[in-house]
């Protein structure tokens, strides 16, 4: 009785901080139900298949995959919203507390504690980059703590992305493990081995180090051909095509390793990719919204390595608005910015937004930009000409430019 008390109590306030316009209530509904009931989380997750997707970038979009996939089998259990920590997955479980699977995105630091709540049949780990160093660690300390709660799932299958080898380095210990050729583009947090700390030797297709940690063989590809015809490809020869409604190399690459999870979990490959193809809109990320006589696609970047993979989506021919907080959630530290290669834009137009403007407009100058400087990010939309424009934003930023923008009309691409 008491743990459905507990249960109540979080969902209700959930209801009135939704109520109150204070958010969606999935954090603060989630620690009154922890406060009250410390193991809430292990009980909401007994009786289900459980995935766990985890890693610096991609988990919300492979999260959203995942479960579409997994809905084609059964009812789903999912924090759609992003809350990724203690707190937010349990609000998830409790808002679906009768669902065969559930599906939760886990913060990087928080998955050793989650996982040992919720027992996972799956933890997917995409990859490892820098990203929040006043709030986290470095990077090879955060794989060597995913190795150790890794380690305390000998039933968890680890489906893990062979291509980034800081993620190598954390999932080979694992019993079991599921190697995905993923893709990862960023290589700037793993020039050296994080295992011996000696230089690697990679190429296109392979990565290797003395010591003998290397890229492993993978059991899935995601292949993007030149005709445009993508697909994941098994090492059995099977080949499933997908068709995805979301942009990016990136994008194929989490699609896969989410058909990866779910053929593990039971879900056919096919049925898998054919679900994920109607997955158009990932919290808003790629949306389009009307605002006056602008076209606005809003897309997020909040690190070097996301940046990296997003210059591939701008549209050249666009303007450009480039939005950069610094609060909590985003992290404090703005030095990222001297990391990402701001002189591979190519935008006829390039406005520096956010509360960190002037740090982001310094940046773009180094960077030989020719841009202007409008703090306010709705403000520089409607000081453009008409027609369309691209928007970048980090984590706050982005989720401030949702609420602030009309979403109709809107369509996602």
């Amino acid at each position: 009785m008491w743990f459905r008390a507990a249960v109540a109590a979080g969902t209700w306030t959930a209801r009135l901080s939704r109520r109150l316009g204070a958010g969606s209530g999935s954090i603060i509904g989630g620690r009154v139900t922890l406060a009250l009931c410390p193991d809430a989380l292990a009980r909401l997750a007994a009786g289900r298949q459980v995935a766990l997707v985890s890693g610096t970038n991609g988990k919300t979009t492979t999260s959203h995959l995942l479960a579409a996939a997994l809905a084609s089998m059964g009812t789903v259990a999912h924090n759609a919203t992003g809350s990724n920590m203690l707190d937010g997955a349990l609000a998830a479980l409790a808002q679906d507390p009768d669902t065969r699977f559930a599906v939760i995105e886990v913060d990087e630091l928080h998955l050793a504690t989650v996982a040992e709540a919720v027992d996972p049949e799956v933890i997917v780990l995409l990859n490892l980059s820098r990203d929040q160093l006043d709030r986290g660690s470095e990077v090879r300390s955060v794989a060597a703590a995913l190795s150790a709660a890794l380690i305390r799932q000998p039933r968890t299958t680890v489906v893990a992305n062979a291509d980034d080898p800081m993620v190598v380095w954390a999932a080979a210990p694992a019993v079991r493990t599921v190697w995905v050729s993923a893709g990862a583009t960023w290589a700037g947090d793993t020039t050296t081995c994080p295992r011996c700390g000696r230089s690697l030797a990679a190429t296109t297709e392979r990565w290797a180090c003395e010591c003998g940690l290397a890229r492993p063989d993978a059991a899935w590809t995601a292949v993007d051909q030149a005709a445009g015809a993508a697909s994941a490809v098994r090492t059995t020869g099977e080949r499933v095509p997908v068709r995805l409604s979301l942009p990016g190399r990136f994008n194929l690459g989490n699609a896969v390793m989410a058909i990866a999870a779910a053929a593990r979990m039971g879900v056919d490959p096919q049925d898998a990719s054919d679900a994920m193809s109607r997955v158009d809109d990932v919290a808003g990320r790629y949306s389009l919204v009307t605002y006056g006589s602008h076209e606005v696609r809003l897309l997020l970047a909040k690190n070097p390595a996301g940046w990296t993979e997003t210059l591939g989506v701008i549209d050249d021919a666009k303007a450009l608005l480039i939005v950069v907080n610094a609060r909590e959630a985003d992290g404090r530290d703005t030095s990222w910015l001297w990391d990402v290669p701001f002189d591979e834009l190519r935008s006829p137009t390039v406005v520096a937004c956010g509360e960190r403007a002037a740090d982001l407009g310094v940046r773009l100058s180094y960077a030989d930009i020719v841009h202007t400087t409008i703090a306010d990010p709705v403000a520089a939309i409607a000081a453009m000409p008409p027609g369309k424009i691209d928007v970048v934003a980090n984590y706050t930023a982005f989720a401030d430019l949702r609420r602030r923008l009309p979403s109709a009309p809107a369509e996602a691409l």
